[in-house]
């Protein structure tokens, strides 16, 4: 069994997994939430010399956002000069419990200048923490492995700035009809088939380079 298919196997499945999520919550609330656009995140790399912003609205406990995690990295690396790569927050909470929490952790190390490091933990270490009933320890653990003052880091995940930043993604990917993670916007469309492979992502940045150059 290859590694793609596999990959693609996961995607389609947590991506139903997450449709049925956001259609039952949204059902049992009529009216799509408001976003205060002072309190997105902002957690952008890439020079973006070439006018190309990727923007991924992700989940940290989420398996497939976990398999879309190296190729994006890999990506983001390559292109890092000529785009600009933005990671927004929508933890699928109601079934995966640790994913609030691990998008408060990326947060606060945010605030002490190291979210992309945190970022990359969360996914590495996904097995670690998805199932653990004291995340928080673990995460706290990551902080000091990430040379983090632990105490502030620890004030900045229990803060209300950081639950509205949170708030504020995810309501902003719900009004841009964001359904599964992970969900990938480029040049500010959303792509309903993101390719599952380093070469297909290398394509479709090339092409959108091109036209926006």
């Amino acid at each position: 069994m290859s590694k793609n298919f596999i990959i693609t196997l996961t995607v389609v499945v947590l991506g139903l997994f997450g449709i049925y999520f956001i259609t039952s919550n949204n059902s049992s609330n009529k009216s799509t939430p408001s976003t205060n656009t002072s309190k997105l995140s902002n957690n952008v790399i890439g020079e973006n010399k070439k006018n190309v912003v990727l923007v991924e609205y992700g989940d940290y406990q989420c398996p497939a956002c976990a398999a879309y995690y190296p190729i994006i990295k890999q990506l983001v690396e390559e292109y890092k000069s000529d785009i600009q790569f933005q990671f927004r927050n929508f933890p699928l909470q109601q079934i995966h419990q640790n994913a609030r929490a691990a998008s408060r952790a990326a947060e606060a190390a945010g605030k002490q200048n190291k979210f992309w490091e945190m970022h990359d933990l969360l996914y590495e270490q996904q097995s670690a923490w998805e199932q653990s009933t004291s995340a928080n320890v673990i995460f706290e653990q990551y902080a000091k492995q990430l040379g983090l003052n632990v105490e502030t880091y620890k004030t900045d995940f229990a803060s209300n700035e950081i639950n509205e930043i949170i708030n504020a993604d995810f309501n902003e990917g719900t009004r841009l009809g964001v359904e599964s993670t992970p969900t990938f916007f480029l040049q500010g469309k959303k792509l309903d088939n993101p390719p599952r492979d380093l070469d297909g992502w290398k394509k479709l940045i090339n092409e959108q380079i091109k036209t926006a150059n």
